[in-house]
């Protein structure tokens, strides 16, 4: 899976995770939900994504090779 891949599974998951939170443990976790959709937002307009920069360091490759 490359770096694409990864951010949208990350993506998705954390806002699962912090709407789950947000209904069941504090209304607070609906913050992080935010702060997800402002970097995706963020990324739209700047093609800069902190995530993929991450993941690039960790070694993800950025493109599927020979396919």
């Amino acid at each position: 899976m490359t770096v694409n891949d990864w951010v949208h599974i990350l993506a998705g998951l954390f806002i699962l995770a912090s709407l789950a939170l947000g209904h069941w443990v504090s209304p607070y976790w609906l913050l992080f939900t935010a702060f997800v959709g402002a970097n995706l937002l963020q990324y739209g307009i700047s093609k800069f994504c902190p995530m993929a920069s991450i993941l690039k360091k960790l070694g993800v490759p950025e493109s599927r090779g020979g396919r």
